[in-house]
């Protein structure tokens, strides 16, 4: 089902887990299958308002369906995943309900015991699925350069005991934060079940001219004091090498801040881009010659 979770239960992006737990319990009260009796359409709202509960009550799988968006997030995670180690039975004994029956039939697990979906049931569970394999994480430095563009790395990961070279696309907008899952790269299960996952994580590079913000980036640019006065123009490069008029206006202030629309930094998903700001710092000379000096005195005189 790919959903917007939080639409799903009706709450802001930036709930706390008591609101989103709190919206969970009005929908269960409302939609559970032990009030529907039988109605499949209703049954369905259950399953989405209880898959989209599961994700957001994990603070991992929170973050994840936060970085990636529900179209990239349902491909990384199976519906297993979603409902692994989730604390439903809990939750809906707390609401009145059992923690078998009707869910975990719903959900193919059976009476009594939740098949594999983080032991749901409230007997024994009935073929659970062997444990996964240990997830790893790999922290990789990034240039400017490839943040905007996207590029391709090798790697050598630490996995089953041994140093393993692997090929990764990095995406552009891979940012500070960031992260992409490679499915089955990482530790084997001790147990025979699938392998873990590989997260490779942005460590950006801190540029040469340049501030990560985000999306956006921030350069500076230096003017006179009468340029600021009166007004002119100025050629920015950009991070991928562009040169940009930039016009100053008369009466640019110390530290103003003029923004370049969609020349910053590409969002992983979708087709927007951040800004890329210039800040303008005006130099105020130290010291002034005979004449400098007189016109500036003069400008008093006018009342400047």
């Amino acid at each position: 089902m790919a959903a917007d979770y939080y639409k799903t239960l009706g709450v802001d992006k930036k709930a706390s887990g008591a609101e989103i737990k709190k919206a969970y319990r009005k929908l269960a009260l409302k939609y559970h299958p032990d009030k529907t009796k039988g109605d499949k359409t209703l049954e369905i709202k259950f399953k989405e308002i209880s898959e989209a509960y599961a994700v957001l009550s994990d603070p991992k799988k929170r973050e994840q369906f936060d970085t990636y968006g529900s179209e990239n997030f349902q491909q990384r995670y199976s519906q297993e995943d979603i409902f692994k180690n989730s604390n439903m039975g809990d939750i809906l004994k707390e609401f009145g309900f059992g923690g078998g029956g009707g869910f975990s039939d719903l959900f193919g697990g059976g009476r009594g015991g939740f098949s594999s979906m983080g032991g749901m049931g409230g007997g024994r569970r009935r073929n659970a699925a062997p444990a996964k394999g240990q997830d790893l994480e790999h922290e990789i430095p990034l240039t400017l350069d490839e943040i905007l563009t996207g590029t391709n790395k090798n790697l050598s990961i630490s996995q089953d005991g041994s140093i393993k070279t692997i090929s990764v696309k990095i995406p552009k907008g891979m940012i500070k934060g960031k992260k992409i899952r490679l499915a089955g790269k990482g530790q084997p299960s001790p147990y025979g079940g699938a392998k873990g996952d590989l997260y490779i994580k942005s460590n950006p590079i801190q540029p040469i001219g340049y501030e990560i913000d985000g999306n956006d980036i921030i350069t500076k640019k230096e003017i006179k004091l009468t340029e600021s006065i009166l007004g002119t123009k100025v050629d920015v490069t950009t991070p991928l090498g562009k040169t940009i008029s930039l016009n100053i206006p008369s009466g640019t202030r110390h530290k103003a801040k003029m923004r370049l629309s969609g020349l910053g930094i590409p969002h992983m998903t979708g087709d927007k881009n951040g800004d890329l700001f210039v800040v303008i710092y005006v130099r105020i000379p130290k010291k002034l010659d005979k004449e400098q000096k007189n016109l500036v005195e003069k400008l008093v005189q006018t009342g400047l």
